[in-house]
This record gives C-alpha cells, structure tokens and sequence, in this order.
C-alpha cells in the first residue's frame, strides 16, 4: 500500500486510543465506556484500510462513510468522559483534537468522492 495520509493519522489515532483505553481501565478503573471508544476509535483505521483496499469507488465512498460515523461516535464518547470526569482537561485535549481533525479529513473525502460519482 503506497502511502495514505489519512490512514497514517487513523493509524497513530488508534495508538492513541489504545494508550487512552490502558488508563482509563488501570488507573481510572472505568471499564465500560472505554470498551466503547476503543472499539469506535480502533474501528476508524480499520474501515479507511478496507476502503483503500476497496474494489470499487462505491466500496471505498461506503468505508469512509463508516470511517466518518465511527470518528462521530468517538468524539462522543471522549467528551462523555471529560465531563464524567474520567479524562482531564489535558488528555482530553490532547485527544479530541486529532479525532476532530480526522472527522474533517472524512468529511472531506466523502463529500469529494460522492461528487466524483455524481
């Protein structure tokens, strides 16, 4: 696979929610919520690999799409547990801004392959 900028960011996102998901479970003792932005925020590399790999550009439209949902559902759940008091200020920052940046990009390459399509 030849360089994807978007996967590469997914990609270091993931670590950093791997790394959110070890702190929230050993030091926070938080097993629930964290199981859900594990899953949302390790889903969005994955579903932008598949699409890369896709076999048609609706295949790869309808990755990106699910890509762009799971990045949706991870935001939700980092500020659930700021506000719940699970995530300070500065790993919540530290975090969210990547998983804003990456709901952009999405949005971005959703809108400009649906267009192509049309």
């Amino acid at each position: 696979m030849k360089k994807n900028l978007v996967y590469e960011r997914a990609f270091e996102f993931s670590i950093n929610i791997v790394n959110c998901y070890k702190y929230l479970t050993s030091e926070k003792r938080e097993y629930i919520l964290s199981k859900q932005v594990l899953r949302s925020g390790t889903s969005i590399g994955a579903n932008i690999k598949e699409g890369i790999e896709g076999q048609s550009k609706k295949d790869f439209l309808s990755k990106m799409n699910i890509a762009l949902k799971e990045a949706s559902e991870t935001e939700y759940w980092l500020e659930l547990l700021k506000v719940t008091n699970y995530l300070d200020e500065m790993k919540f920052d530290s975090i969210i801004n990547d998983c804003k940046e990456l709901n952009k990009l999405l949005c971005s390459i959703v809108r400009s392959t649906k267009n192509s399509l049309d």
